[in-house]
């Protein structure tokens, strides 16, 4: 790959990945309600499911995916419900208080905080959509294809791991800030209403060649 090229795909990444969307929001409610060093699983989680798309688009499926109403409605409708839940415990009342100690949650597990951002990003029909529309730009025919696609994905991924530190850790430090009870459920809420706007922004995503006016 030319290094003009990669270069040019590493500002886009930037770009991409600084982007508010639901990966943000998630990693902002874990860096909330688990602090940094626990919340920063949920990035983990993000980025595996970020590989899986990227390898989806790199075998060809992605424009199955593409062209598949069902396959992409069955996804996006669980990416909807998947969303949509932290809004209904937010309103009521179950969403679970925040518990600091030495600037981090006393609780939260690293593997469902994992699987929590995988499934946030891996149920975003539209963002497999969008890998295959702009990786190909940046990769050259005539080179070998998969060491091209590693690359991108490497790249990829680290810069957005890097993003999602930064929306982790400023959302952990404002943890610290905020202890009483009622900024805490003022917290809770103001997050479920952001899943609850990631979900209505997702369920009104369609197909390519099937986008409505204006999206």
């Amino acid at each position: 790959m030319l290094l003009d090229t990669w270069i040019s795909f590493f500002v886009a990444c930037w770009i991409i990945s600084l982007s508010p969307g639901a990966g943000a929001i998630a990693s902002m409610s874990s860096g909330l309600n688990y602090g940094f060093r626990r919340g920063y699983w949920n990035a983990i989680g993000l980025q595996l499911a970020l590989a899986l798309q990227i390898g989806i688009v790199a075998t060809g499926l992605g424009a199955v995916l593409a062209t598949s109403e069902l396959a992409f409605s069955v996804i996006k409708w669980f990416g909807v419900a998947y969303l949509v839940l932290p809004w209904l415990e937010a309103v009521g009342g179950a969403a679970a208080a925040m518990a600091v100690e030495s600037g981090d949650a006393a609780h939260g597990r690293p593997w469902p905080l994992v699987m929590r951002g995988f499934v946030v990003n891996a149920s975003n029909p539209k963002a497999i959509v969008f890998i295959l529309a702009v990786l190909p730009q940046f990769l050259d025919p005539a080179r070998p294809l998969l060491a091209q696609y590693l690359i991108l994905a490497a790249t990829m991924i680290a810069v957005d791991l890097i993003v999602m530190a930064g929306y982790t850790g400023l959302a952990a430090r404002v943890l610290r800030l905020l202890r009483a009870p009622h900024q805490q459920r003022l917290l809770n809420r103001t997050f479920g209403g952001l899943f609850a706007a990631a979900a209505l922004l997702l369920a009104t995503v369609r197909r390519a060649g099937h986008a409505t006016p204006g999206a």
